[in-house]
């Protein structure tokens, strides 16, 4: 049975501030066999390919009032959970956009973002830089088929994103 070590990130997410470095810092402290319980104010989409590439699966649960509970239980994730996330980030071109959208208020960069995914060649990638991490974003490129990686920098003041084309 799994130990998991639980973090609250709603009381971050309820401040504006962005809990990336506090759930990786958590997660950098587990032993061994256990798993990391968080609680969050929003559905995290985009921390399941991030802890399924370090090796997590995970399990997720509405509590109600848009707040959910997720368990992230360390082991090899599922094959089809692989292929469709995508086995790797490594061999990602380099991109062949960048934008620096941190200084447009929304929704301008995600409109700015996705008018430019939608010219990218097959397996192109594009680069962006935001004040803050868009989570309204990442539904929109699922639906068009494109793969994203991100994460705030380490000053924690920008967040890169990089989105791929379908190939």
């Amino acid at each position: 049975m799994t130990d998991y070590i639980d973090v609250d990130v709603r009381p971050i997410l309820r401040a504006g501030g962005e809990p990336f470095s506090v759930i990786m810092s958590a997660l950098q402290g587990l032993e061994p066999g256990q798993g990391l319980r968080l609680y969050a104010t929003f559905k995290p989409i985009p921390l399941f390919a991030v802890m399924e590439k370090k090796g997590f699966a995970h399990a997720e649960q509405a509590l109600g009032g848009g707040e959910w509970e997720v368990l992230f239980t360390p082991g090899e994730p599922r094959p089809e959970e692989v292929a469709a996330a995508g086995s790797s980030f490594d061999n990602w071109p380099a991109p062949a956009v960048t934008l620096d959208n941190r200084d447009l208020d929304p929704p301008e960069p995600m409109i700015r973002i996705l008018a430019e995914a939608d010219k990218l060649g097959p397996g192109e990638t594009l680069s962006a830089f935001l004040r803050r991490e868009p989570v309204f974003l990442f539904p929109q490129l699922e639906k068009r088929g494109f793969r994203w990686l991100g994460g705030f920098t380490p000053e924690g003041a920008t967040y890169e994103l990089t989105v791929r084309a379908p190939s």
